[in-house]
């Protein structure tokens, strides 16, 4: 184990990637590939041979390509559980686990039936809601591709009839109402595309990820404008929101009657989540 990890651990290095980031993608690799635990790894279980060799050689593609290992692989960990993804799909960003989390506890104590998570992707935010507390969570986005995805995790979660999933342009096929509307949309300005990795620029779902306004914020607007006639009374909106934008979406809630803002920050001391109750 350690002269593989030795060697895999020098070709992240001799292409600049961080010891962080190195340490975590190898660990990710032998878990997936070789079927290992965590508690495996650290206490140094060995691939087989046929395992070692697909390792290197996906690890050798990663760095060539900078293919993100999570669509190489078709796998990705959310929350502690393994979710499929795909070229369709965004690959589940830690950032997005205190959206979920925040919107759980949520749920949790007002008691929250029905939620609605546009631009599902994965499924990923869906699917943890459901598993994680009592409520009946749809699960909508524009793509048939990614759909398919979240679809499959939800069956392989043993979800079925508590994450559903419909094909929706926001709320384009939507006539119910809810008591939580959750969403990660796309708030990239596409012109800050040129400044991401390649791992994301390239690799990742256009529409997952870009807008076309200057400041990242037309979906939340969309949303926003168009929510109450899908919340209950006293029902809540929150979203995952990105550099820069806690203050102009804040402004958006509060301009449409959204009362009780709530911000919350990721542990890069960033503001991630915004959360706002409909007082109807």
């Amino acid at each position: 184990m350690k002269h593989l990890r030795k060697k895999l651990y020098d070709l992240y290095k001799t292409n600049n990637y961080s010891d962080s980031e190195a340490a975590a993608e190898i660990d990710f690799a032998i878990e997936a590939i070789a079927g290992l635990s965590k508690k495996d790894i650290i206490l140094g279980k060995n691939p087989d041979e046929l395992s070692k060799e697909k390792i290197l050689k996906i690890v050798q593609r990663r760095i060539k390509t900078k293919e993100p290992l999570a669509q190489i692989l078709g796998k990705s960990y959310f929350m502690n559980e393994e979710f499929i993804v795909s070229k369709d799909t965004l690959i589940p960003r830690p950032e997005t686990e205190l959206l979920v989390r925040r919107a759980i506890e949520i749920i949790q104590n007002e008691n929250c039936a029905q939620v609605l998570d546009i631009g599902t992707g994965s499924g990923c935010i869906a699917c943890m809601i459901a598993k994680l507390t009592n409520a009946q969570v749809l699960g909508v986005d524009i793509s048939k591709d990614a759909l398919k995805i979240a679809l499959d995790n939800a069956m392989k979660m043993n979800l079925m009839n508590r994450a559903l999933f419909r094909k929706s342009d926001f709320f384009s096929n939507i006539d119910e109402k809810f008591d939580l509307i959750i969403s990660n949309p796309p708030y990239i300005p596409k012109k800050e595309k040129k400044n991401l990795q390649t791992e994301v620029s390239v690799y990742e779902p256009e529409l997952a990820l870009f807008t076309e306004d200057e400041y990242g914020i037309e979906n939340y607007e969309k949303i926003i404008s168009q929510s109450y006639k899908y919340l209950n009374p006293n029902a809540h909106l929150i979203f995952e929101i990105g550099i820069n934008q806690s203050r102009l979406v804040k402004d958006i809630l509060e301009f449409y009657g959204y009362k009780n803002v709530e911000i919350l920050k990721d542990l890069s001391g960033t503001d991630r989540v915004i959360s706002a109750v409909f007082e109807k």
